[in-house]
């Protein structure tokens, strides 16, 4: 069913005599081990009441001169769609918990202060039928997070049945009076979010007392296409959260109670909250610091599905990272509320590595939602009135497209080392996979901003005669793309040469390099 790799070697190019911590690192790939699934809803998106980010960033409402579908930007819905995008989270976050859905549709909104996110205004103009319409525009499913928080089970059940009964109830003749008679698909259902903390400041206990009656009472109206049921995990490292949801789950599932999924967020944050790291003009020992404690996402997931591997060692309960990302100050001269930050080359190294740590645990982790899509945290896309731009964050979800639902491929390395001050890291990160196209794909990432790395890889089981892909570097690892300057950043063409029978490619420094290795 698969095909093999190789051995692959590095050496390093640099301008002073090869010596030990230069010599070539031998990577093999088992194509005859083939693993899990790296299942295509790993590269969800997150959109929240937030900032920027519905507003002017997915909405413009109809009347705009900026061209758009029924208030929604063609731009942006364009650029999502060429990444294939899976699922949207929305309307939160923290947001989610203060959010009441019938302010959000028919004619006349309900205007709210958003008091998660800056006490500014809400029209509620963008509500449950614009985020439908949006996601059916990029072709991704909803995941809609419910209001646990300051809301009801009978608030939520409502909701559930205004988007998706599909027999004529009076909820529904109200969608169809809105202008969608045609039930919604509401793919993934959040009981509430972050519930330890801004989503109500609960215990354990508290949390999955509430989270039985919502997952009892709360779902799809639609038999045909049920909701996946996520309950709240944790926010940290502590097992204590994981062990009572998972022991809940254990006791209580059946025919009137059940979750599928176990929510799990863990942001890139260096040396304290309020984050402070700056997203621009840093040096190379910031650098070195965020890209080691992303690294720590992988550790973390050790760690809590090992508490779930006691009460579900099949592994029916999936681990879901909904909100992931790098978390840095915000950008001089905006509203702190807003969280919008500057992506850099760093942030494309960051989004690699943990697409490939969700990737090497993609038994267990099937689902993940980057925080956020638009001009919030790191985001795919920024805009300022009719002006966007792509990220080198949005380039690394592209070049990994063809890794959505491909079979992962175990490979071992000694990754060699990467140092700079007293931070040590792997120099490279390297995952493969059998896509749905049959061709096997290769991610390499170079950790080392300052040196290239030669690839020597050679196929094991097939004569690969050629390697061919794209690679994404940058002139400085804080080079940023801007409006006046939106390319900066942007993946080249990249290929394989064929020498004594091996293919070899030339990483460049700090960079992400996706290929497909043909026959």
């Amino acid at each position: 069913m698969t095909v093999g790799l190789c051995a692959l070697a590095t050496a390093f190019a640099a301008a002073a005599p090869a010596n030990a911590a230069d010599r070539a690192i031998r990577l093999t790939v088992d194509a005859g081990k083939p693993g899990a699934t790296i299942d295509r809803h790993l590269f969800g998106q997150f959109a929240e009441q937030l900032g920027h980010g519905i507003y002017g960033g997915i909405w413009v409402g109809k009347d705009s001169a900026i061209p758009n579908t029924r208030g929604i930007r063609n731009d942006v819905v364009a650029a999502l769609k060429a990444i294939k995008v899976p699922n949207v989270r929305w309307p939160g976050g923290c947001y989610a918990d203060s959010y009441h859905w019938r302010d959000g549709i028919g004619p006349e909104r309900t205007t709210r202060v958003n008091t998660a996110w800056g006490n500014v205004v809400d029209s509620n103009a963008f509500g449950t039928d614009e985020f439908m319409d949006f996601a059916q525009q990029v072709g991704a499913e909803a995941y809609i997070s419910l209001n646990v928080g300051s809301g009801s089970v009978a608030e939520a059940q409502d909701w559930m049945e205004y988007m998706t009964a599909d027999q004529p109830t009076t909820l529904a003749k109200l969608r169809a009076a809105n202008g969608h008679p045609a039930p919604y698909r509401v793919a993934m259902m959040g009981i509430g979010n972050e519930s330890w903390d801004c989503g109500g400041l609960m215990t354990p206990d508290e949390y999955t007392a509430e989270l039985r009656r919502y997952a009892r009472f709360v779902g799809s109206y639609n038999a045909k296409e049920p909701s996946l049921k996520i309950a709240v995990g944790p926010g940290t490292d502590d097992t204590a959260w994981t062990e009572a949801v998972m022991k809940t789950w254990k006791e209580r599932h059946g025919w009137s109670f059940d979750i599928q999924g176990l929510s799990l967020h863990s942001y890139t944050i260096y040396d304290g909250w309020p984050p402070h790291m700056p997203s621009t003009n840093f040096d190379e020992s910031a650098y070195a610091h965020v890209i080691k404690e992303t690294l720590k996402m992988g550790p973390l997931i050790d760690k809590q599905s090992a508490v779930m591997d006691k009460y579900d060692p099949q592994k029916k309960i999936a681990l879901v990272v909904d909100e992931w990302g790098a978390w840095l100050a915000p950008t001089p001269g905006t509203n702190p509320a807003f969280l919008m930050q500057q992506n850099s080359q760093r942030d494309a190294i960051l989004a690699a590595l943990n697409i490939n740590i969700f990737a090497r645990h993609a038994d267990r982790v099937r689902m993940a939602n980057i925080a956020q899509m638009i001009n919030v945290l790191q985001a795919m896309i920024l805009t300022d009135g009719p002006k966007m731009v792509l990220t080198p964050t949005y380039d690394v979800f592209k070049m990994y497209v063809p890794f959505q639902d491909a079979t992962f491929i175990p490979v071992s390395y000694d990754a060699g080392s990467y140092v700079h001050g007293d931070t040590t890291l792997p120099r490279l990160d390297a995952i493969a996979a059998r896509g749905k196209d049959g061709r096997i794909w290769l991610s390499l990432t170079n950790l080392d901003p300052n040196r290239p790395l030669d690839v020597d890889t050679a196929a094991l089981g097939f004569k690969a005669t050629s390697a061919d892909g794209q690679t994404l570097s940058a002139p400085k690892v804080d080079s940023v793309n801007t409006f006046d300057h939106p390319r900066t950043v942007s993946p080249k063409p990249i290929s394989g040469t064929l020498k004594n029978g091996a293919i070899v490619l030339t990483l460049p420094p700090a960079s992400v390099t996706v290929v497909s290795l043909q026959p």
